[in-house]
C-alpha cells in the first residue's frame, strides 16, 4: 500500500523539500558495489558531445530565447484571433453571443468572414512583445534566482524557483502587452468603434490619453501572472514527471522529434490549468477595456457581485483576500466563455512550448535535462543514514 502512495506523493510539486530529499535519496543513492548508472553516463556523454552555439546564460542565449518567445506567442495568438474575438464578445455581451458556435454564427452574419480577423494587428504586435519579455526574462530570472539559492536549494525548491522566475518575467511582459491588448479589445467588442489598429490607437488617445492604454494593466497582471506561473511551473514539473514515469527511456536517448512530442504534451496539460486559473481576471480585462471610465471593482460588481456594494468590495480587497477569492469563484459572470478559453489556451500553450523548444533546437541552444539531485545532497543523505 505504502509503496504505491509514495510515488503519487512525489508527483505533488508543492511537497516539502526535506521529504523529497529523503525520497530521492533513498531511491537514487548509489551502491558502491554497483557500476555507474547508464542514464547518468549517457546524459553526460550527450552533453559533452553536443556542440552548442552559445553558453547557457550568455547574452546570446537570452536574446535567442527572447526571439523564440516572439515567434511562439506572436504567431500562436494571431492564429487564434477568431476564437479570441468570439470569447471576448461572449464575456462582454453574453445575451447576444450565447455560445461559441452562436458567437461565430452571429459574427459572420453581421461582419462576414473577414470580421473574424478583427484585432489581428494589435494581437500580433502586443503578444510578440509579451513573448519577448516572458520567455527571455524567464530564462534570466531562473538563472539569477538559481545562483542566489545555490545548487542544492535550487533543486529542493525548484517549483518555487519556477514560480518566482515566471512571475517576475510576466510583470514586465504585461507592461509591454497592455497598450495593444486595450486596442484589441476595443476593436473586437465595440461595433463601429474602429476596424484597424491605426484607427483605434489615435481615437483612444484622444478620448482618454495615455491612461486608455494602461488602465487595464493591473487586471492584466491579475490574469497573466497566475497564468504564467502555472504555465511555466506546471510545464517544467510535467516534463520532469513524463520522462520519469511515462517515457520508457531517458531524455538523452530520445530523438529531437520525440523530445518535442513530450514538450507539446506537457504544454497542453499546463495550458488547461492556465485557462482555469486566469479566466476570472480575463473577463474583467475584456469588459474594462471595452468601457470608458470603469474601474476593475465596478466591473466585478456587474459581472457577479450583485447586492454587494463597492465599499464592501474594497474592504474585502484590502482586509480579507480569502473572502474576495470565494466571491470571485462563485460569481457566474466571470466564468462566461471559459470553455472557449480552455480550448484556445490549451492549444496555444502547447504550440507555444513546441515552437519555443523548436527554436532552441534549431539554433542549437543549451537545453538542460530534467533536474536531478546534486551529488553533494546525495553525499549528505548518505552521511545522515
Amino acid at each position: 500500500m505504502f509503496s504505491s502512495v509514495v510515488p503519487l506523493a512525489r508527483l505533488n510539486p508543492f511537497h516539502a523539500p526535506h521529504l523529497q530529499l529523503l525520497q530521492d535519496g533513498v531511491r537514487k543513492r548509489p551502491d558502491p558495489a554497483e557500476p555507474p548508472s547508464p542514464r547518468r553516463s549517457l546524459a553526460a556523454a550527450a552533453i559533452a558531445e553536443e556542440e552548442y552555439s552559445c553558453e547557457y546564460g550568455s547574452l546570446k542565449f537570452y536574446a535567442l530565447c527572447g526571439f523564440g518567445g516572439v515567434l511562439s506567442c506572436g504567431l500562436t495568438h494571431t492564429a487564434v484571433v477568431p476564437l479570441d474575438l468570439v470569447k471576448c464578445r461572449i464575456q462582454v455581451d453574453p445575451q447576444k453571443y450565447k455560445s461559441i458556435f452562436n458567437g461565430f454564427s452571429v459574427t459572420v452574419k453581421e461582419d462576414g468572414v473577414r470580421g473574424l480577423a478583427k484585432g489581428w494587428a494589435p494581437t500580433f504586435f502586443g503578444y510578440s512583445m509579451q513573448g519577448l519579455c516572458k520567455f527571455g526574462f524567464y530564462e534570466v530570472f531562473k538563472v539569477l534566482y538559481g545562483n542566489l539559492l545555490g545548487e542544492e536549494n535550487s533543486y529542493l525548491w525548484r517549483t518555487s524557483l519556477y514560480l518566482a522566475a515566471s512571475a517576475s518575467a510576466e510583470f514586465f511582459a504585461d507592461i509591454a502587452l497592455a497598450p495593444m491588448e486595450a486596442a484589441k479589445v476595443r476593436i473586437q467588442t465595440q461595433p463601429g468603434y474602429a476596424n484597424t489598429l491605426r484607427q483605434a490607437a489615435p481615437k483612444m488617445f484622444a478620448e482618454e490619453g495615455v491612461w486608455a492604454f494602461y488602465k487595464g494593466v493591473v487586471p492584466l497582471w491579475m490574469r497573466q501572472i497566475p497564468y504564467t506561473m502555472m504555465k511555466f511551473a506546471c510545464f517544467e514539473r510535467t516534463v520532469e514527471a513524463l520522462y520519469k514515469y511515462v517515457v520508457p527511456k531517458p531524455r538523452s536517448e530520445c530523438s529531437k522529434p520525440e523530445q518535442l512530442v513530450v514538450t507539446f504534451t506537457a504544454g497542453y496539460i499546463a495550458g488547461v490549468f492556465c485557462a482555469i486559473v486566469s479566466h476570472p481576471a480575463d473577463s474583467v480585462v475584456s469588459v474594462l477595456n471595452k468601457e470608458k471610465g470603469s474601474s476593475a471593482s465596478q466591473v466585478l460588481v456587474r459581472l457577479g457581485f450583485k447586492g454587494k456594494n463597492l465599499k464592501l468590495l474594497s474592504t474585502l480587497i484590502y482586509n480579507n483576500l480569502s473572502q474576495l477569492l470565494m466571491l470571485v469563484l462563485y460569481s457566474t459572470g466571470v466564468w462566461k466563455g471559459l470553455f472557449a478559453r480552455i480550448i484556445m489556451i490549451g492549444t496555444l500553450t502547447a504550440l507555444q512550448w513546441f515552437i519555443y523548444d523548436s527554436v532552441k533546437v534549431y539554433f542549437r541552444l543549451p537545453r538542460p535535462p530534467p533536474p536531478e539531485m546534486p551529488e553533494s545532497l546525495k553525499k549528505k543523505l548518505a552521511l545522515t543514514e
